[in-house]
């Protein structure tokens, strides 16, 4: 199976992950960062030559609790880690900062695209790397001050 995207069930903030095709357009102007799982970083080494010729260092992540993913804006990483809850087979994911208390759920914003708002967590952690899903890189429609 590839990649998928994230789509909102009912509302902002509870997430479906599976093989779904979101239909929300957005404007690449919108877009303030990327979730990219941490592999980013060794390709964007691996990878600084071709940036100019327009070369993506971002990659995709797994969801799953305390997956490793870095928040890349304006040139600055972000280290990270993914938290999930479910909540009768409803899961929510979570990227926290590295050092900081909040949470940010990652609300859908499109196609591989989300909004990163800070809220409390709901449901129970998921268990034993649920649902382990690979999710393409996400675009960032709204970045919080870090």
């Amino acid at each position: 199976m590839g990649t998928n995207t994230i789509v909102s069930l009912t509302v902002a903030g509870v997430l479906a992950v599976g093989p779904f095709a979101a239909s929300m357009a957005m404007a690449a102007g919108d877009v303030c960062g990327t979730l990219s799982g941490t592999d980013a970083d060794a390709a964007n080494a691996a990878n600084a030559a071709n940036a100019a010729s327009g070369a993506s260092p971002v990659s995709g992540f797994h969801v799953r609790e305390g997956e490793p993913v870095n928040l890349l804006t304006g040139g600055k990483t972000t280290p990270g880690t993914l938290h999930v809850y479910a909540d009768n087979g409803v899961y929510r994911l979570y990227w926290q900062p590295e050092g900081r208390v909040e949470r940010y759920v990652l609300a859908n914003a499109g196609p591989n695209a989300v909004r990163l708002i800070a809220m409390p967590t709901q449901g129970v952690p998921a268990r034993n790397g649920e649902p382990g899903t690979m999710l393409a890189p996400q675009q960032v429609l709204s970045c919080p001050m870090l």
